[in-house]
């Protein structure tokens, strides 16, 4: 085994791997790819949320936000405003008060995801690449943020994509245009037409009921009524829950495909149920690969899968997991943007955008 990893041959093989017209293309992008823009990560999120409360509002949050993530305090208001009577109180809230606690949350998220103003040359770049992949399948771009910001980029470029909605004032969830592999060809989208599937939701995505029929739809930015949160334990309406069920689906068969490589950027590995479909498919599936770009250090769960599966690799500033070997970075291999000093640098997802936007043209923003 090598004692250090040499990045420009690593470097070397990820960019062929990515020019190969038989591979299948994914990335799993996290709140740190916001970030870049200056987005709030997800803890700076929860303080956000719960500084923008007043009691006693804000005293409920922070007694359910106690061994919980924000989206976890959503899932469980949605669940006690659905078991509550007009009457009733649980852990000193009633129905009503849940319904105005998760009215301002999505609320407030909404107002701090907003990515109006913000710097988007990350993923303009990101759009380029993504537009101008040469491959025989098209390019997925899975995603846990509620922002706006790959589809600002995208539409920056005018790159045509799909995002499981059909319709532009009220557009409605199209399952069966997000491809079973048993799909006609005469129901599948051209190629040319970049997925993004937004597998927690989304700041323009709402609750709409039209008589008895409840559903999510896609339509302009709603403050306080976005479904902004995956509604894991919404299982009492089984209708709202038809996009995250469906788009959760699409990413464990996407991971599967043979021939995959699913690029992880800015993804903090906090969801467990997310990590299962990617260590399964790398470690399942020989034809599948899993490469993690880590901004800090290898996060401990990956560490621990990557030693004993060939094809998860983990890449980080300072030492890299390649083929359940984990090694620092040999000095000297100087990849301008890449590799400096003794520093990968494609953890950063700006780095990393910039990088892939040169794969497919040497003239691209940043630098």
């Amino acid at each position: 085994m090598p004692d250090q990893h040499h990045a420009e041959a690593v470097v070397r093989e990820f960019a062929g791997k990515l020019a190969a017209r038989a591979r299948h293309v994914c990335l799993l992008l996290g709140a740190g790819s916001s970030a870049s823009a200056g987005l709030p990560t997800v803890a700076q999120l929860e303080v956000i949320v719960t500084d923008s409360l007043v009691d006693p509002h804000k005293s409920f949050l922070t007694d359910l936000l106690d061994g919980r993530n924000l989206e976890q305090v959503l899932s469980r208001i949605r669940r006690m405003r659905s078991l509550l009577g007009p009457t009733e109180v649980l852990a000193g809230m009633s129905a009503v008060q849940a319904a105005e606690l998760d009215h301002m949350i999505c609320a407030a998220v909404t107002t701090a995801v907003d990515a109006t103003g913000k710097d988007i040359t990350a993923f303009v770049n990101l759009a380029s690449w993504a537009s101008r992949m040469e491959t025989h399948r098209p390019v997925e771009i899975f995603t846990v943020n509620y922002d706006l910001l790959i589809e600002a980029g995208l539409e920056e470029l005018g790159v045509p994509y799909f995002d499981g909605f059909v319709g532009g004032v009220r557009g409605r969830f199209a399952p069966e245009l997000i491809e079973p592999t048993d799909s006609r060809p005469e129901t599948r989208l051209p190629p040319g037409f970049v997925r993004l599937w937004k597998l927690h939701g989304s700041t323009n995505w709402t609750a709409s009921t039209i008589g008895t029929r409840h559903e999510i739809v896609r339509t302009a930015v709603a403050v306080g009524d976005a479904v902004a949160i995956y509604p894991s334990d919404e299982k009492y309406d089984e209708s709202r829950r038809l996009p995250f069920v469906a788009l959760l689906d699409r990413f464990r068969r996407a991971l599967v495909e043979p021939e995959t490589i699913t690029l992880v950027s800015g993804y903090s590995f906090g969801d467990e149920h997310l990590n299962e479909m990617l260590f399964d498919a790398a470690q399942r599936h020989p034809r599948s690969e899993v490469v993690a770009l880590c901004h800090g250090d290898i996060p401990p769960v990956v560490e621990q899968r990557a030693a004993s599966t060939r094809n998860l690799v983990a890449l980080s500033p300072k030492a890299a997991i390649i083929d359940g070997h984990k090694a620092a970075w040999a000095s000297g291999d100087d990849i301008p943007g890449v590799f400096e000093g003794d520093t990968f640098l494609l953890g950063d997802f700006t780095s990393f955008a910039t990088f892939l936007a040169r794969q497919v043209s040497p003239d691209v923003l940043g630098s």
